[in-house]
């Protein structure tokens, strides 16, 4: 009986000792991927449970009855948005409404973002001097919390208080006081991310920077390459991959965009989708803040997979 536990164990280590390494490396991660999948799936698929029922707004259970994708119709159609406490798509008003609201601050912040944040990787790629105290300097924004982060623009675009104001009102963007209408209030937020989001860019792209190699510079400069024909063909294509990369966690982030908007204005002037589900939430319409929240897991999905398709074609050979 003592040598059943004994066999037991050889035949495990002589099971594990055939497998390959890429069999042997999924094995070692199997713990991690079982866990993080229970913390990921089951919220999600919790989530659509709950989006497939009416709004109980009277018992203390989150959902009523049972509506199928009925939630989903309302929301696409514009029906629910009288019921919402703003809107979710209504073209007519794009300022108050929460997809095109997420969708203009996704694509302006992410895309300023990303062209700054090329920028100063490019110069922080150079030597010289003090260039330790100049990264540093750049980092400092984006270790800034987000409520500090909103309270400075904020006290910025006060009027009486602020000195960004009359700046932006010659220029013609805003009109009266700031952080009193979407517009203004959506440029303010939009600043507000790309002054602490520059730096997360710059830091992800500088490391794909120095991950070139140097002795293709010195081949392209005996061949009599421009500045711009070693960027274009060497800079550009090899630092791909890790700007893809770099995009997929701001437009992620960006998608989510909640805290900046809270601390700079308030839901109401500026509604996110992310504010959107909060507000719905709180006004007890569990089923419908629900249906939001998977919409938007499901729009993050789909962006997610779109950079994961492209980083595959690129690993075999799309450069």
């Amino acid at each position: 009986m003592d040598m059943l536990p004994y066999r037991a164990d050889r035949a495990l280590l002589n099971w594990i000792e055939r497998l390959s390494d890429t069999q042997f490396v999924y094995l070692m991660l199997l713990p991690v991927l079982i866990l993080l999948g229970s913390m990921a799936i089951w919220p999600l698929v919790e989530t659509f449970r709950m989006s497939l029922h009416a709004d109980n707004l009277t018992s203390s259970n989150a959902t009523g009855i049972f509506v199928g994708l009925d939630n989903y119709v309302k929301l696409l159609s514009g029906d629910a948005n009288i019921l919402l406490p703003s809107p979710f798509l209504d073209l007519s008003k794009p300022l108050a409404s929460a997809v095109p609201v997420t969708l203009i601050f996704t694509a302006i912040a992410v895309g300023v973002e990303t062209i700054i944040g090329f920028g100063m990787a490019l110069v922080l790629n150079k030597q010289f001097r003090a260039r330790r105290w100049v990264r540093v300097c750049l980092i400092l924004p984006w270790a800034v919390p987000v409520v500090i982060q909103g309270m400075i623009f904020y006290l910025m675009f006060t009027p009486g208080v602020g000195f960004a104001v009359e700046p932006l009102q010659q220029l013609g963007l805003i009109s009266g006081a700031p952080l009193s209408d979407g517009q203004s209030t959506l440029i303010v937020v939009i600043l507000s991310d790309i002054w602490k989001q520059s730096a997360f860019m710059a830091l992800l792209i500088l490391a794909g920077l120095q991950s070139v190699d140097r002795s293709l510079y010195n081949v392209a400069k005996v061949t009599g390459a421009s500045k711009f024909q070693q960027f274009r063909t060497i800079t550009f294509p090899l630092v791909l991959p890790t700007l893809l990369i770099a995009l997929l966690f701001r437009t992620i982030a960006a998608l989510k965009v909640y805290g900046t908007v809270v601390t700079v204005a308030n839901c109401n002037t500026l509604p996110t989708l992310t504010c959107l589900v909060v507000t719905t939430w709180n006004a007890n319409r569990f089923a419908s803040a629900a249906a939001i929240a998977f919409i938007m897991a499901l729009v993050i999905g789909l962006s997610l997979l779109g950079y994961l398709f492209k980083l595959r074609n690129m690993d075999y050979g799309g450069i």
